[in-house]
């Protein structure tokens, strides 16, 4: 018989919690009381929970609430070392629970480490619209709060503004910030009472949240952390039956893939995103259709990368109004699309000319983009024999570099002092070696 281990997460929310074994199990009592099932528990109920013993799922469910309200905050079945019941389902209730924890995990710089040791998976089960869609009712709980349209507004303006500091400064700090806002403010408000079409519109803001926090941890390179952040994204897009944010977080799971040359996986996540897209606007079209194009590319499959580009960009030529500030698609982001295709199929002269094209078209907020593509763009000048040229375009990146805090920046950089090493006989690339050591992190330069 498997010998039971002390329950230390528990052990510690009671800590925090200032409470006395009798007083926790009071407070646990009503709770019961108030759901319709009285409970008469009392210290040593508490000392057998601490000391290992699992309680039966219903008081599971009052020992969290009783502890919430205690703390002032949520706290979920992981955060306290009780299981999730076996019933519960996986794309309703433990997905708020699955998004306060992944979100706390985020906020404390000691789990930062253990977040990025994830690996990108190209096993990873995305779950299908049928399977995320109408499953919001499971995510309401009926608390005494009750939210309205302000508080949705809330939400999309600060994702916005999130937004707008990851693309200026890179998103090192956005992304904390962004998930203390999930945990703090947007998970209860997800648990709160609501007429439906406000839960529905609650429900599609918390996905574009997670979407773009997966955005930036991306940016840092915590691959595995981000497919986390993703897929929590996707089912809550399911749940409010959001279909443009479900197809535009695949979609960026599909460049998250193609970007680090799983280009089958890729293809398949494209393909999903643009399957899941009903009567697609042009701009749209051209933002789905223009990934399944780089993914196609890299895959090897020339005709049909062409031939998807050649609808990007007529639905380019079509679209008339801007999307969303953090899922926008605009002609410079075309360019950028036909130079990877051109690049994946052998035409590295055509693919520095349209990267080229794409920076002159990049509106100046995208800042972060700026650095990591200028820095793209001069890899390949290079690989070209233009040195001159590669050189003049990395230092327009680190004109930019030292106000963004950028994991892919930084990337960057650091490829840029090991190409440019062979060239110091060159003054151009002399100069611009010397300025990225001045500029650059005392780690990138080594």
């Amino acid at each position: 018989m498997a010998k039971r281990l002390p329950n230390m997460a528990l052990a510690r929310l009671l800590t925090e919690s200032r409470w006395t074994y009798r007083q926790f199990a009071r407070a646990v009592n009503r709770v019961g009381t108030e759901t319709g099932f009285p409970l008469r528990y009392d210290e040593s109920a508490v000392s057998h929970w601490l000391d290992g013993t699992t309680p039966r799922k219903s008081v599971r469910t009052c020992i969290l609430e009783a502890l919430s309200r205690r703390l002032g905050r949520p706290v979920t079945h992981a955060e306290a070392g009780l299981p999730i019941p076996t019933d519960h389902s996986p794309t309703a209730a433990d997905t708020v629970e699955g998004m306060i924890d992944l979100g706390r995990q985020d906020m404390d710089p000691s789990r930062r480490s253990v977040l990025g040791a994830g690996l990108f998976s190209v096993a990873l089960t995305i779950p299908g619209w049928p399977d995320v869609v109408g499953r919001a009712e499971a995510v309401q709980t009926g608390r005494t709060s009750r939210i309205g349209m302000n508080e949705v507004d809330m939400v999309i303006s600060m994702t916005e503004r999130v937004s707008e500091l990851d693309d200026q400064f890179g998103g090192r700090h956005a992304r904390p910030m962004a998930a203390s806002f999930m945990v703090n403010t947007v998970a209860a408000y997800l648990r709160a009472d609501a007429p439906e079409h406000v839960r529905q519109a609650m429900l599609s803001a918390a996905s574009d949240l997670l979407y773009l926090t997966g955005y930036m941890a991306v940016d840092e390179g915590l691959h595995g952390l981000a497919q986390r952040y993703y897929v929590k994204a996707l089912e809550l897009a399911g749940a409010a039956g959001d279909h443009l944010t479900y197809c535009t977080t695949l979609r960026g799971m599909s460049v998250q893939a193609v970007d680090l040359r799983h280009g089958a996986k890729a293809m398949e996540l494209a393909d999903a995103a643009a399957a899941a897209a009903p009567k697609a606007g042009p701009r749209m079209l051209a933002f789905l259709v223009g990934q399944q194009a780089h993914a196609s590319a890299q895959t090897g499959g020339r005709t049909s990368a062409l031939r998807y580009i050649r609808e990007a960009e007529a639905a380019m030529d079509r679209a008339e109004s801007r999307g969303k500030a953090f899922g926008s698609y605009d002609p410079s982001s075309l360019n950028y699309h036909v130079s990877q295709v051109r690049y994946e199929l052998g035409d590295k002269a055509g693919a520095v000319e349209a990267m080229q094209q794409a920076d002159e078209l990049r509106p100046s907020v995208y800042r972060r983009t700026r650095v990591q593509r200028r820095g793209l763009l001069a890899e390949r000048q290079l690989e070209i024999g233009h040195l001159e040229a590669a050189c003049a375009t990395w230092n327009l990146a680190l004109d930019d570099y030292p106000k963004v805090q950028s994991g892919r920046a930084d990337d960057r950089v650091k490829t840029m002092l090991s190409l440019i090493r062979p060239h110091l006989k060159t003054a151009a690339a002399r100069e611009l070696h010397d300025r990225a050591r001045a500029v650059a992190p005392s780690a990138l330069v080594g």
